[in-house]
C-alpha cells in the first residue's frame, strides 16, 4: 500500500492465526488500515515453530505492503487470535515467546472473530474453515464450543469432511464399501490408482491436507453422490446444533466465518440459517481491537 506512519499515532497489528494460514494487518489508533500480510499455518497443534515462523513472516509482510522499514515491529502492539491456544499449555508457550513486538496480547482466534464480526459489540459465531467451533459473549455469558482440534472434534470442518469422505473412499477400494462418484474424484485428486495410492500421500498429513478435499465432497453432494450427502448432511446438523447452543444466551447478532460457509448454507435448517449476518469487520479487526482494549486498560 505504501501508506506513511501518521505522526503521533500508536500502530497495532491484528493477527488471526489458523490451520491453513495466518493473516496479519496493521492498523492505526483511529482504524485506518496500512497494509496486510499472510503466510502459513499458525495452529499451534500443528508446531510452535511454524507458528512463531507465521506470524513472524506475516507482520513482515504487513510491514512491506505499509512501507514501512521492518523494524517497525518493535513499534507495533499486537493482537493475536489463534486457533489452538484454548489448550493451555499452548497459550503458555505463546505468551512466554520472545516476540518481535513493542506488547502482545494474547487469545483465541474464536474470540477474535466474534469482536470483528461484531466490530466490538456482543454476538456469536461458528468458524466453519479447515477446523470448526463456536463463540458467544452476551454480558457476563461466555459460551465456547468444540475447537478440539482434527481427529478429536472439529465436525462440521473442511478437514473433517476430507476425513469422512476418505475413509469411505478407502473401505470401497478394499470392497466393504459401495463405490460412487466420490471415489473417482478422490482418486483422481491424488492421481492415485488405489487405496495405497491415497495412504501414501495422507501418512502424517496435517488437517489442513483432508480440508482441501472439502470442495470436491460438496461438489458430489450437490451433484447427488448419496456417500457424499450423507457426509455433508451429518456435518451440516452438528453446526446447526452449534448455533443452537449459541443462540442460548440470546445474542444479538450471529455470523458464520470460513472458507465453508458458503457452501454449507444450503444443507444448514432454516432455523439456523435465517439468523446468519454477514461479519462486519474481519478477525485480524477483532484481533486489533482486543489488542487496543487490553493497552489501553493497562497503560
Amino acid at each position: 500500500m505504501g501508506a506513511c506512519q501518521p505522526n503521533n499515532s500508536q500502530l497495532y497489528i491484528g493477527i488471526d492465526g489458523g490451520g491453513s494460514k495466518c493473516r496479519a494487518t496493521i492498523y492505526t489508533a483511529e482504524h485506518q488500515k496500512l497494509g496486510t500480510g499472510v503466510a502459513g499455518r499458525a495452529n499451534p497443534l500443528h508446531g510452535l515453530e511454524q507458528t512463531f515462523l507465521s506470524i513472524t513472516e506475516s507482520t513482515q509482510l504487513a510491514i512491506a505492503d505499509a512501507g514501512l522499514a521492518p523494524s517497525t515491529s518493535q513499534q507495533l502492539i499486537a493482537g493475536i487470535g489463534l486457533a489452538g491456544v484454548n489448550v493451555s499449555h499452548y497459550y503458555q508457550h505463546i505468551v512466554n515467546w520472545q516476540h518481535p513486538f513493542k506488547a502482545m496480547y494474547l487469545t483465541t482466534d474464536l474470540h477474535t472473530a466474534c469482536i470483528g464480526a461484531h466490530n466490538g459489540e456482543d454476538g456469536a459465531v461458528i468458524i466453519t474453515g479447515t477446523g470448526s467451533c463456536g463463540y458467544a459473549h452476551v454480558g457476563d455469558n461466555t459460551i465456547c464450543l468444540g475447537g478440539h482440534g482434527f481427529a478429536l472434534g472439529d465436525k462440521g470442518s473442511g478437514a473433517w469432511l476430507g476425513l469422512k469422505a476418505v475413509e469411505h473412499v478407502l473401505l470401497a477400494l478394499d470392497g466393504f464399501a459401495c463405490a460412487t462418484s466420490l471415489t473417482e474424484r478422490l482418486l483422481s485428486h491424488f492421481n492415485a490408482l488405489d487405496a495405497m495410492g491415497i495412504v501414501e500421500q495422507l501418512a502424517g498429513q496435517s488437517s489442513s491436507a483432508y480440508a482441501k478435499l472439502a470442495r470436491s465432497v460438496l461438489a458430489c453432494a450437490q451433484e447427488g453422490d448419496a456417500v457424499a450427502i450423507s457426509i455433508v448432511k451429518e456435518g451440516a446438523e452438528y453446526i446447526c446444533k452449534l448455533a443452537r447452543k449459541l443462540f442460548a444466551v440470546n445474542p444479538s447478532r450471529f455470523s458464520m466465518i470460513g472458507g465453508l460457509v458458503e457452501p454449507l448454507y444450503p444443507w444448514l435448517d432454516e432455523d439456523v440459517a435465517k439468523r446468519i449476518s454477514p461479519a462486519l469487520t474481519p478477525p485480524e479487526f477483532g484481533a486489533f481491537l482486543f489488542a487496543r482494549k487490553q493497552f489501553n486498560t493497562k497503560a
